[in-house]
C-alpha cells in the first residue's frame, strides 16, 4: 500500500517537529542542567518488628484502598484521602492513637467526603493493635525539604482550599 503525497508530507512534518523538540530539549539540558536529585523523601524510624506487625494490620483493614503508603495507591480506588507517608512528621504517636481510638474520627478531623468514604473508626480494634498502628504511622516521616508539600496536600484535601488562600479575607 503506497502512501499518497499528502500523507508523506504529514509524516515528514511530524518527523521534523519531533526531531526539533528532541534537539531543543538536549540543548536546554546542556545550558540548564537539572538540579541534583534530592532522593526519596520518605523514610521510617520503625523497627522491622513494628513495621511487619503494623503492615499486617494495614493490609487486613484495607487501609491502602484509600491511602497511599510509600507513594503506592490501590489503582482501583480514587478516594482523595491523605497519604500515610509523612504522617509521623505531622502528628505525634499519642495524637494518632487518640485518632484511631475515636468512635467518630470526623470529630477530630472533619471530612468533606461522602460518608461511605470517610475514615472508619478503629476503636473496635484491641488497644495494643491501635497502639501499634499509631507507633508505625508516627514513624513514617518525610525529609524537611518535602514536609511543606505534605502539609499543603493534607490541608487542601481536608479543606478543599489552597494554602495560598490562607490568610486572605473572605469575600462575604
Amino acid at each position: 500500500m503506497a502512501l499518497r503525497r499528502g500523507e508523506i508530507g504529514i509524516y515528514a512534518l511530524i518527523a521534523v517537529v519531533v526531531t526539533g523538540f528532541g534537539i531543543y530539549n538536549f540543548i536546554e539540558l546542556q545550558l540548564h542542567p537539572l538540579s541534583e536529585d534530592p532522593g526519596v523523601p520518605f523514610y521510617s524510624t520503625a523497627s522491622h518488628e513494628v513495621e511487619r506487625a503494623a503492615t499486617d494490620i494495614i493490609h487486613r483493614e484495607n487501609c491502602r484502598d484509600c491511602h497511599t503508603l510509600w507513594a503506592v495507591r490501590n489503582v482501583m480506588q480514587a478516594v482523595p484521602s491523605p497519604p500515610l507517608d509523612g504522617m509521623g512528621s505531622l502528628h505525634s504517636e499519642q495524637w494518632l492513637y487518640d485518632y484511631f481510638s475515636a468512635s467518630d474520627p470526623q470529630s477530630i478531623v472533619p471530612s468533606r467526603l461522602k460518608p461511605k468514604y470517610r475514615m472508619k473508626s478503629y476503636a473496635g480494634l484491641p488497644a495494643h493493635q491501635r497502639r501499634l498502628l499509631a507507633q508505625y504511622i508516627a514513624s513514617l516521616k518525610v525529609k524537611d525539604w518535602y514536609l511543606q508539600e505534605v502539609k499543603k496536600t493534607e490541608y487542601e484535601k481536608l479543606t478543599g482550599h489552597s494554602m495560598v488562600d490562607m490568610g486572605k479575607p473572605s469575600s462575604r
